[in-house]
């Protein structure tokens, strides 16, 4: 009992049941802790900017390979666009097999277009080349402090490009960067102790403002994206897994304390810098792991794949519009393109969301009101998904890159987070 009250995972599960306790019991008072939800997410932001540029600027100047990190890179993409377009075709094929729409019958016309305004005009502000000109930080620093992880992957890359072609003359700068990155992850793993406050407010305030008496009406839609997620991951991912000689359960059982916090705080950028560090932990290389997370938060989205796919299906199966197999290929492509930006805007899943609907001129934006009210419940699953997505992608991405072998990432994982070694 002593060892599981030194347990994170024991305290932010305990964070959590208690959070949806308040929540239930006393609406008013969890609402009224959001700002503990709030205050643990700023937290890790203000690091996860420092820590990636830290982690793919060493791990490049250290291998010195430039023509590893661009093969790593292109591994990397073409593993996201599969795996995407798959987690896409399976919210299709499951809308299209169960129609979790069906029986609704919405009419249009009594559709709250208020109610999702301001996500219809951002979707509409957001074009291709906004997405990539937001992609070029302004200055070297302000990539630091913007948020954007891109515009971190972009300075970064360019950073550790420079150094490792300067060489031996740039050794001062690479140790000074050693220092900071040292410094910051042991901030990070005292800021991790406050995970079970921000997960109990986080939660106390999602069921606080919304109530389970808000999922009743949608149930069925909720219950569907939630079993979809899980036949994803854990046979679409296990399959990959297993592929590449290591057991999806076991990552599962791993990563347990980083699932439990995103599910508190319905955000897996809140676990982004403690999943560099386990899956550094678990063998792979700096740059590799530097490379694959933080990219994969913006182009490996297999949650909210699965979401544009699913709710678009739900939402004209609601308003008894039958789409045909033309258009619904149409869609599988504009999602395939827009959930990249998902990542790079506030309310970014819904507004991509948005975005996919205007291919539809049958099913109005305004429609999204229907679900407005569950995308917080949606997001923790979404955020899972993404999350063990990739996670996934790094170890297989490791594995064919020989930085670990199938049975030394078994034995990592067996041993369990607290026992894995640091590389």
């Amino acid at each position: 009992m002593r060892g599981l009250a030194r347990s994170l995972y024991f305290w932010v599960l305990v964070a959590v049941a208690a959070g949806a306790l308040v929540g239930t019991l006393a609406p008013d008072a969890g609402v009224a802790l959001k700002p503990l939800g709030d205050g643990f997410i700023r937290l890790i932001r203000m690091l996860v900017g420092p820590i990636v540029f830290c982690t793919i600027v060493l791990g490049i100047a250290h291998m010195r390979d430039l023509p590893r990190v661009g093969r790593v890179g292109i591994k990397a993409l073409a593993y996201f666009e599969v795996l995407s377009t798959v987690a896409l075709g399976v919210g299709m094929l499951v809308g299209n097999l169960v129609r979790p729409g069906d029986g609704f019958h919405v009419d249009p016309s009594r559709l709250d277009a208020s109610a999702v305004a301001k996500y219809a005009s951002a979707a509409h502000e957001q074009s291709i080349s906004d997405f990539l000109l937001n992609i070029i930080p302004t200055t070297l620093p302000g990539a630091l402090t913007s948020g954007e992880l891109l515009q971190v992957l972009v300075a970064a890359l360019l950073t550790g490009f420079g150094a490792a072609m300067v060489g031996e003359r740039a050794q001062f700068f690479v140790s000074f960067i050693e220092s900071a990155s040292q410094v910051l992850f042991r901030i990070v793993s005292m800021v991790m102790w406050a995970a079970p406050i921000g997960a109990f407010g986080a939660m106390a305030f999602t069921l606080g403002k919304f109530g389970w008496h808000s999922l009743a009406p949608l149930a069925r839609f909720m219950g569907v994206f939630y079993l979809t997620c899980a036949l994803f991951v854990f046979v679409v991912l296990g399959l990959v897994a297993r592929w590449s000689g290591f057991s999806l359960w076991r990552l599962v059982a791993y990563l347990r304390t980083e699932i439990l916090t995103v599910i508190g705080t319905s955000s897996s950028e809140s676990v982004l810098a403690l999943l560099i560090d386990r899956l550094e932990r678990l063998g792979c290389r700096r740059a590799t792991v530097g490379l694959v997370v933080p990219t994969g938060y913006s182009f490996n989205l297999d949650g909210t794949c699965i979401y544009l796919s699913l709710a678009v299906l739900f939402l004209a199966q609601a308003l008894d519009v039958s789409l045909s197999l033309g258009q619904q290929l149409t869609l599988l492509v504009v999602a395939m393109l827009s959930s990249k930006g998902a990542a790079t805007v506030t309310g970014g899943g819904f507004i991509t969301l948005a975005a996919t609907l205007t291919v539809v001129p049958s099913v109005p934006v305004a429609a999204l009101a229907l679900i407005l009210g569950i995308d917080r419940f949606m997001s923790e699953a979404r955020a899972v998904t993404n999350l063990i997505g990739n996670a996934v992608a790094t170890l297989v991405i490791s594995r064919w890159e020989g930085e670990i072998s199938a049975t030394d990432l078994r034995r990592a994982l067996a041993a369990g987070p607290d026992s894995a070694n640091p590389v």
